[in-house]
């Protein structure tokens, strides 16, 4: 009998240890929670702000990243925005008509997280209070501007110039508790007066007070190596957009306005369905810092179906 219970402890101790094995062994997800941008699905959530949370958060999403204007944006950007509401086809609106306590209710019931909110330079540089009480009443740890104002960055002095700018942001949003980051899109990637205009952000700025978002899509229509970009600047890029291209293609111009980006949003495709070789991408992202995988397709058009297999594809990666 002691023969017997020996034999079979020893089986239950090894299938034991298969199963244990198995576990440690087992590859982990890539990125564990996925964010989506609103900017994907705008349409959906100005008819249902909190039905088409509901559905993202179904989806799998565990955070959102969302755009302004908010109710606190400057009145600047708020009239920008109006004036491209005939081009986008639809109005700008960070909480889509709620409260900033109706969203956090409205983001406790989905589950959904914030790690950051886009905003503007006018926002940013003369109305960081109500932006970080918005941000830190949200649980939101970054700010981040989407784009320079076209005419701020027409040559290398304006970038200069805007790079203390970011400095200065960089260190009051330090201040209030939160961080900044610069969203980047194609202008920038190209020399302009024998410089590239991106190395003046990336080599003027402090990196303790001024982070990137990397916008995978924008970043390869402008010419530029996303990997390379975040191989040479370890810790910087916390975010980013992560967008597939149907075709490599680069922008008609440098990338610097509107309807340079909008004319182009036909060639994104679902993350893994495209050209870009987004697992090596976000590998090495994730070895250099990156902390926030961010799906975004600019207004797609049936997000119920895009969105479901970009997260997918980008659930189904390992590390």
């Amino acid at each position: 009998m002691k023969r017997r219970a020996f034999i079979e402890n020893s089986a239950k101790a090894t299938l034991a240890g298969l199963f244990i094995t198995k576990d440690w062994y087992a590859p982990s997800p890539l990125y564990n929670n996925i964010c989506v941008n609103l900017f994907s699905l705008p349409k959906v959530l100005e008819a249902d702000f909190a039905g088409g949370l509901n559905m993202l958060a179904k989806m799998g999403y565990k955070e959102i990243e969302m755009y302004g204007p908010y109710t606190f944006s400057s009145e600047k950007q708020k009239a920008n925005w109006k004036s491209l509401e005939p081009l986008v086809g639809f109005s700008g609106s960070g909480f889509f008509g709620k409260s900033l306590s109706e969203t956090k209710t409205i983001l406790k019931d989905t589950g959904l997280k914030v790690p950051s909110l886009h905003t503007d330079l006018d926002t940013l540089s003369e109305l960081m209070g109500p932006l970080s009480d918005a941000a830190n009443h949200l649980g939101a740890k970054y700010v981040v501007l989407p784009a320079i104002p076209e005419g701020e960055r027409k040559n290398i002095d304006d970038y200069k110039r805007m790079a203390e700018r970011f400095n200065k942001i960089g260190a009051e949003a330090k201040a209030n508790g939160i961080r900044f980051a610069y969203h980047n899109h194609g202008y920038g990637l190209s020399k302009m007066e024998g410089v590239l205009p991106l190395d003046i952000i990336l080599q003027q700025t402090d990196p303790s007070l001024v982070y990137l978002e990397m916008d995978l899509f924008w970043t390869t229509a402008g010419g530029a190596d996303p990997i390379e970009l975040l191989k040479a600047n370890k810790g910087r890029y916390k975010l980013m957009h992560v967008k597939d291209m149907k075709k490599k293609v680069r922008f008609s111009g440098d990338g610097g306005n509107p309807k340079q980006w909008t004319e182009l949003w036909g060639e994104m495709t679902t993350a893994g369905d495209g050209v870009l070789d987004l697992k090596n991408i976000l590998s090495v992202a994730k070895e250099n810092g990156l902390a926030h995988c961010v799906v975004e397709q600019d207004i797609v058009a049936h997000p119920e179906i895009a969105l479901k297999k970009s997260f997918d594809y980008l659930a189904s990666l390992k590390k």
